[in-house]
């Protein structure tokens, strides 16, 4: 992997912002741009337990999906206050993502901003709370809907690989799928090249994210995230200005999503081995050509 470090700002103009970083479609961390939010200082464990401890929540662990495994299925169900006292005593690898806090204590929208001198097409309804343990895992994949993202870590530190869309096929992309055939796990130690030489190739971004910091992770990009930390981020959403790209994001929702998903509960053994070929002709071309 050929990687580089994420640019870093305390704060930025929404011009450079639109110029350096929307546009052309690059990463960013802002390292101030929640520094007048209420949020920073009172979400914490026992706040979250108090609002909402009583919602349950699906859980995720570590392990990579499989032929028979539906996209977002939960490995588990816990009540959320529960969840986040095991989470509070230090490492534990299991996740949640995508839980929008806010449906059920709208309240907490006063403790935050949207940047809209930043983007517009929010998408108001539904920010969603990430929560790992320290050593919980979130596999290589890109968001289905193809949103901008503005990502804020609060509690923990949190390692985070990034990649453009288009490196899909040096990833092992896995067709009617976001996710990765390549597990990356620890990847800054160790990684199968063997199985995976087209990563070799592959040419993306690095960064840990602290307490308070912002990252602007694009459309479409492919991220794995190892929490070093039990922590948890807000991620605020927002619509891709680009029609194509919207009309993408809808098929990606309701037209790859549910044929991925008819297929493994159909003929698992088929898809997954038709996916697998398609995904090392597709890397195996990317190696011929470089």
């Amino acid at each position: 992997m050929k990687l580089q470090q994420v640019d870093v700002v305390e704060n930025i103009s929404p011009q450079e912002f639109k110029e350096k970083y929307y546009f052309p479609e690059k990463p960013l961390v802002i390292k101030k741009l929640s520094a007048d939010w209420a949020a920073l200082q009172k979400w914490n464990w026992d706040y979250f337990i108090e609002k909402a401890g009583h919602h349950k929540v699906g859980v995720y662990n570590n392990v990579k999906s499989d032929a028979y495994t539906p996209i977002n299925k939960a490995d588990d169900y816990m009540l959320f206050g529960d969840y986040l006292r095991e989470v509070k005593k230090g490492n534990l690898a299991l996740r949640i993502f995508l839980f929008n806090i806010l449906e059920h204590c709208p309240e907490l929208t006063q403790d935050f901003t949207f940047p809209e001198h930043l983007m517009k097409g929010f998408v108001k309804g539904y920010p969603m709370l990430f929560v790992g343990g320290g050593g919980s895992i979130t596999h290589m994949h890109f968001d289905i809907d193809l949103s901008h993202i503005l990502h804020t870590q609060f509690v923990g530190r949190k390692r985070v690989l990034l990649f453009p869309f288009n490196e899909q096929h040096k990833l092992y992309r896995k067709p009617w799928e976001v996710l990765s055939l390549a597990d990356f796990t620890n990847y800054y130690e160790k990684f199968n090249y063997n199985d995976f030489p087209a990563t070799k190739l592959a040419q993306g971004y690095e960064i840990i994210l602290e307490h308070g910091d912002t990252l602007f992770m694009p459309s479409g990009y492919w991220h794995h995230m190892e929490y070093l930390e039990s922590g948890f981020a807000l991620s605020l959403r927002a619509l891709h200005p680009s029609l194509r790209v919207k009309i993408k994001g809808v098929w990606n929702l309701f037209g790859m999503r549910y044929v991925d998903t008819l297929m493994k509960k159909t003929a698992p053994h088929f898809w997954y081995n038709y996916k697998k070929r398609k995904i090392y002709q597709k890397a195996e071309a990317v190696l011929q050509h470089n």
